[in-house]
């Protein structure tokens, strides 16, 4: 078995679907659209055929900001080395991203950082191990 897709609602599907295109290289599906019930999303795949629905629907509802909420909580994107999470880190501070953890190595091993998108999703940058 395997996971078809991950999926987190946005308030602006637009700009969500831009992020993750530009900075990650996703490949983006038609915009599916419900007429009755207002629900669009659009399916993004990764060159290693991973996939993210990022959805939106009109009744939609600000979610807790609070890191340890239940829910969502982040989706960790591997970006090739740890030059690579440095790299991309530096980038995403230069176009006025916020940074909420520096690149470092965590306690289990792995090299990260993390960044958070136009509407506070939280993404975590890992160097492959």
């Amino acid at each position: 078995m395997k996971i078809s897709h991950v999926a987190i609602y946005v308030h602006d599907l637009e700009r969500e679907k831009i992020f993750f295109v530009k900075y990650f290289g996703a490949k983006s599906s038609d915009k599916y659209r419900n007429s009755q019930t207002g629900f669009s999303s659009y399916f993004l795949t990764f060159d290693d055929g991973a996939r993210l629905e990022i959805m939106n629907r009109p009744t939609l509802k600000d979610s807790l900001e609070d890191a340890f909420c239940t829910g969502w909580h982040h989706i960790a994107i591997e970006v090739g080395d740890k030059k690579a999470v440095d790299d991309l880190t530096k980038k995403f501070r230069a176009d006025g991203y916020r940074v909420t953890s520096e690149p470092r190595t965590t306690g289990d091993g792995y090299y990260e950082s993390i960044i958070l998108d136009d509407e506070g999703n939280r993404i975590e940058l890992v160097a492959k191990r």
